[in-house]
């Protein structure tokens, strides 16, 4: 829940201090401009709230882990995809875009702070614990952390403890471990396919080399 919060913050004040103009630089998500991304987060915290307040019985069939599928990588071809541009580009002024985001992501953060991590919530036709939803966001908070600063110089990217986390949750999906070598920022842009390894990240990725990306979904 703490590392929710931590991964949460950081990136609603990195996003809080991108120059306007920054807006129509690239992210790390491909096709998206940096305004695509951060309406991604707008929904990105719309969900947030919305599993939170959608109870659940029964047994968990996930957990922080099997939470994510693997899924193919985007073609744009999806519908949300194509329509979040759109609506990136709608806001016309990146400040109202940033008031959106601040607004219902300080929602979404408050709502994650006061919610029981015990508690049975469902979310895409899964049951979870809240605090295993939580948890599975921090690798989506990281990852897009990363994206927001991908061609920017401006603004701080991810804190090192949720780094160390999300990497961690990316090696439990795999299955294994990166190599030591790489810096928690360069496993997770390798292994999510967000940059294409060196010869020497190949070399040292071994069988893990021909398995990646991990593509999540």
């Amino acid at each position: 829940m703490d590392l929710f919060s931590r991964s949460w913050a950081a990136l609603l004040s990195a996003v809080a201090d991108v120059p306007d103009e920054e807006f129509e630089r690239p992210s790390g998500c491909a096709g998206w401009l940096v305004r695509d991304l951060v309406c991604h987060l707008v929904i990105d915290a719309q969900d947030v709230l919305i599993t939170l307040v959608t109870p659940a019985e029964g047994e968990p069939t996930v957990d922080a882990v099997t939470y994510w599928k693997l899924v193919e990588p985007p073609t744009g071809d999806d519908p949300l995809d194509a329509l979040i541009p759109r609506l990136a580009a709608a806001y016309g002024d990146p400040k109202l875009l940033k008031f959106h985001l601040d607004d219902v992501g300080s929602a979404a953060g408050r709502a994650a702070a006061l919610a029981d991590p015990a508690a049975l919530v469902s979310t895409q036709d899964e049951i979870l614990t809240a605090g295993d939803y939580l948890s599975a966001y921090v690798l989506e908070w990281t990852l897009h952390h990363l994206d927001l600063v991908a061609h920017l110089t401006s603004v701080d990217g991810p804190p090192a403890e949720t780094l160390a986390a999300a990497r961690a949750a990316l090696e439990k999906i795999a299955g294994a471990p990166f190599p030591a070598a790489l810096s928690d920022a360069d496993a997770l842009l390798v292994g999510t396919g967000r940059r294409s390894p060196t010869d020497a990240e190949n070399a040292a990725l071994g069988d893990l080399a021909a398995r990646i990306p991990f593509v999540l979904g």
